[in-house]
């Protein structure tokens, strides 16, 4: 598979039917999804690799993940109506990924790679960390996304988790109007694709 079929499959998956400003729930666009999960698989950390998706939303990167040929991968978001959905894009896609509704800091299986979209922080301040922590605890591989504007908070709280931080990739990432408290009709974020690697 090439990277614009991957694209073009990861556009059919389902958004969120129901999304949770809480939890700050956006799709990740499938451009943006393909392009890291592309980056991965070209690094060897996709094929053949157990590989867990932190706040797997409605699953687009763990499909993705499966798609590449991952031995086994696991989706895991606290949110039900998020995994119900995610469950559906897999069938739909014929992809083999474990979901789980939980939190990420209760995920504690081990993996070789994980690949995340954690929040950005724009409810919560540092919603992030959690997500770092859990995937440095979890696996010797980390693929992840951050606001730009976080680069050197991530750096650093890679430092203090025993860990380097690479910066791989920028993206422009694009919300279209989502909540109520929206004001426009979508919003465009800078952010930057880490690559974390335990030392």
């Amino acid at each position: 598979m090439k990277q614009k079929q991957l694209e073009i499959k990861l556009q059919k998956a389902q958004p969120y039917v129901k999304p949770s400003a809480r939890f700050e729930q956006y799709s990740t666009p499938a451009e943006i999804a393909s392009d890291m999960l592309w980056t991965a698989f070209m690094d060897g950390d996709i094929q053949g690799k157990r590989v867990a998706d932190l706040g797997c939303g409605t699953g687009i990167l763990g499909i993705g993940a499966s798609l590449l040929g991952a031995k086994e991968v696991y989706g895991v978001d606290i949110d039900a109506h998020a995994i119900e959905v995610a469950i559906q894009n897999a069938v739909k896609l014929k992809a083999n990924v474990h979901f789980e509704v939980m939190k990420v800091s209760d995920f504690h299986e081990p993996v070789d790679t994980v690949i995340q979209n954690p929040p950005f922080g724009a409810q919560t301040r540092h919603a992030d960390i959690p997500f770092l922590m859990t995937g440095v605890n979890v696996a010797g591989v980390m693929y992840s996304l951050h606001l730009q504007d976080s680069e050197e908070f991530v750096r650093k709280r890679a430092e203090v988790l025993g860990c380097s931080a690479e910066t791989l990739k920028r993206y422009i990432f694009v919300i279209p109007h989502t909540y109520e408290f929206h004001t426009k009709e979508k919003v465009s974020f800078d952010v930057t694709l880490f690559r974390f690697k335990r030392e």
